[in-house]
């Protein structure tokens, strides 16, 4: 399990290593992001080696990660949840193939905005007009006046 770890340390400073050794000869808008990454990356993956090499191995006699899902949710309700994420991703996957980035995230937005005006129409026309429920106005309406 140790050496395992020790590998992936090291792996991941010879990733953050090259990537840090490549950027440096190109100009600085396109050296910002890969030198933001793999800074970080090698200093904490040197620190997280030097931590496997030096310190005593942890004796853990619980599970690896207590995480518990709840279970309150029906499985028809999860999956439906689940396929429509999924379909998200693929749908914005394959827009990017076939349309291209530049014109897919756009699109995606105005369909997250869409989503989102949908909504506060619900919303609006629910509470507001069906049921006459006027919520207090925020400092910033009173102050402006809207």
């Amino acid at each position: 399990m140790r050496k395992g770890r020790i590998l992936f340390c090291v792996f991941l400073i010879c990733v953050a290593a090259a990537a840090i050794f490549m950027a440096l000869d190109w100009p600085f808008k396109a050296a910002l992001f890969p030198l933001s990454v793999s800074i970080p990356l090698l200093i904490l993956a040197s620190t997280q080696l030097l931590q496997l090499l030096v310190g005593k191995e942890e004796i853990v006699e619980s599970a690896a990660v207590d995480l518990a899902f709840s279970s309150d949710v029906p499985p028809e309700i999860e999956r439906r949840r689940v396929i429509t994420a999924f379909s998200w991703i693929v749908g914005f996957i394959l827009s990017v193939y076939l349309i291209g980035f530049p014109l897919t995230v756009p699109l995606f937005i105005c369909f997250y905005l869409a989503a989102t005006a949908i909504t506060w129409v619900i919303f609006y026309a629910l509470f507001q007009k069906l049921v006459h429920l006027q919520f207090e106005e925020g400092a910033l309406q009173a102050w402006l006046g809207l």
